[in-house]
Parts: C-alpha cells; structure tokens; sequence
C-alpha cells in the first residue's frame, strides 16, 4: 500500500507521461506542410515592420495592474450592494469601510503619479567626488 506522498507521486509521473503521449501522438497524425505564410509572426493581419522585440513603456503594465487591483474590489461592492440592508448598520458600515479603503488607495496611487501617463523624470543627486590626497599636495 503507497503511503500519501506515493500517490501524489505516482499521479504525477502518469499526468506527465499523459502530456508526453499526447504530444508524441499529435506529432504523429498532423500534417507537416509549412509554408512561408505559416511561418510568418502574425501580427493582427498586418506584415510587421522592423524588428518584433520593441520596447513597450513600463506605464502600459502598471496601469493595467492598478485596473486590475481596483476592478476586482469594485466587482466585490456588486454582492456587498444587494444585501447590505439585510445587515443593517453592521452590513452598511462593513462596506462604507471598504469603499474608504479603497478610495485612500486610489488617492494614495494619484498623490504618487501612477496615474499620469508622463510620469516625470526622477533626478538622483550627484554627490560631489571628496579630494584625494594627492590633489590636496598638488593644491597646497
């Protein structure tokens, strides 16, 4: 009899043969007709221009983040808005809590500029080089 672990094991070691098999015998009964437009990137129909590696702005990541964050805890008032009454002022202040939450979030992210599109440049201090003592004879 396997013991815990050993079933997990073996589950696994059959989940990975599973995929191997499965790969090996879709390899088997496919076509393998390439031709030059099957190996083009596609690229929404359009022919690229220029090299596919472009560098994206970071904005582009962190707007869709913070839309995530936000989207999902306004997707959590939907239920919280149908039933809050049944609770009464428990239920209402639970919520009223969660909307203040969220709302200092969303300031906290305009007060630090992730929602300005042009974020502007940060500029690191310059620390001046201190003398060397050779410098110091040469000026004394």
């Amino acid at each position: 009899m396997l013991i815990d672990f050993g079933r997990i094991f073996v589950f696994m070691v059959v989940a990975i043969l599973f995929v191997i098999v499965a790969i090996l015998a879709a390899k088997l009964v496919r076509p393998a007709r390439p031709s030059k437009e099957k190996l083009m990137i596609y690229e929404c129909g359009e022919d690229t221009i220029g090299s596919p590696w472009v560098k994206f702005n970071i904005r582009f990541y962190v707007v869709a983040l913070i839309f995530l964050i936000f989207d999902v805890e306004i997707v959590l008032l939907i239920p919280w808005a149908l039933v809050y009454k049944e609770f009464g002022l428990q239920g209402f202040l639970v919520g009223a809590i969660f909307l203040f939450l969220l709302g200092l979030g969303m300031a906290y992210e305009w007060r630090k500029g992730d929602l300005e599109w042009i974020k502007p440049k940060v500029v690191p201090p310059v620390l001046e080089k201190e003398p060397s003592t050779e410098e110091v004879e040469v000026q004394g």
